[in-house]
């Protein structure tokens, strides 16, 4: 049975008008989340600790900001929009101490509550409202009077008005106009996770640098090879956002129809999807969490070894140098950017 999808008339901003909302932390998903909010006739106050450098920014936009703990002794539903792996440190030192019955705490991803992190007392509601896109399309899309879809979740719910207060959070940041669609901590979670490991990140990424890697090899140019495997893709990525595979393909010559239904399958197989299930199985049985969690308490020095190497990799100069030639092209030098808090 297809998943039942929310629209506007489906969820009221009542819950939220009578509640005093701090979003704890002001980057990607904390000034989109803020912003749309306040928009929405919320009431919205920004927790930050002491110098940081979120503080100026948040203030210009007209928040009033206040640090983390004051923020949260004074609100009734609380949003923790810093990175997964912040949040054991901020939840225990400010959020935790500050807690009192009937708050709600609220995520953007699963990830603290499902690998238990963080163990929120049984007498706070905890939601989930996860819009799919970053949270600078969140922002453009709402000033545009569009919205970016979402998913939603109740994990717990003592005071009884989790889910409405979930449902007013997503039509405030303007979920509601696209559609919202009701899941749990669980599944969007090890989804989450799993989208971004086996297919959109690391599966696209391993994808591209092994077909690079097989036509240089060959002896083809890598300035040919790179157009081939990397740029091109964009446009077949928005040929499918916009209609789907099969509208991608009404797109595309015949050859290219042929090669496709005949050779993917060569190299997606059901090796390839053995390898995907052991990915999940990962997931699933918190392996990769305690992998990660482990890495980060160590100075995660696998971690930017790794991504060093891929800096490293022929494709990177090359299409440093092709990019350069196409001034149309957004350039964007994204190293070393984090989330703020």
């Amino acid at each position: 049975m297809p998943a039942r999808i929310y629209h506007d008339r489906d969820a009221s901003l009542t819950p939220l008008r009578r509640r005093k909302v701090a979003v704890i932390g002001f980057g990607s998903q904390g000034h989109a989340h803020a912003l749309n909010l306040k928009n929405s006739g919320i009431r919205v106050t920004i927790g930050l600790y002491k110098g940081s450098k979120s503080i100026p920014v948040a203030k210009k936009h007209g928040f009033k900001v206040l640090p983390t703990a004051e923020a949260v002794r004074g609100a009734d539903v609380i949003f923790i929009a810093v990175p997964d792996l912040k949040i054991p440190s901020v939840y225990e030192k400010d959020i935790a101490p500050n807690l009192r019955k009937g708050q709600c705490l609220l995520f953007s991803h699963g990830f603290a509550i499902h690998y238990k992190t963080v163990r929120p007392p049984k007498n706070v509601d905890v939601i989930l409202v996860a819009p799919k896109g970053p949270g600078h399309i969140v922002r453009r899309q709402y000033q545009e009077g569009r919205g970016v879809p979402a998913l939603f979740a109740v994990q717990q719910n003592p005071s009884g008005q989790a889910r409405g207060i979930a449902m007013a959070w997503a039509r405030g940041i303007g979920a509601t106009r696209a559609g919202l669609l009701q899941t749990t901590f669980k599944e969007e979670t090890e989804t989450d996770l799993f989208g971004e490991q086996a297919v959109l990140c690391g599966g696209t990424s391993a994808l591209i640098q092994a077909g690079f890697e097989v036509l240089v090899k060959a002896g083809y140019q890598p300035e040919v090879a790179y157009f081939e495997v990397l740029h091109e893709l964009k446009l077949i990525v928005d040929l499918i956002n916009e209609a789907g595979i099969a509208g991608m393909r009404f797109s595309i010559s015949e050859t290219a129809k042929y090669g496709d239904v005949v050779s993917g399958p060569r190299v997606i197989d059901a090796r390839t999807k053995k390898s995907m299930q052991a990915v999940l199985q990962d997931i699933r049985n918190g392996k990769f969490a305690r992998e990660w969690i482990r890495e980060s308490r160590t100075g995660m020095k696998r971690y930017h070894r790794l991504l060093k190497a891929g800096e490293k990799h022929p494709i990177e100069k090359t299409g440093a140098r092709l990019r350069g030639l196409m001034p149309w092209i957004r350039r964007r030098n994204l190293k070393g950017a984090q989330a703020a808090y």
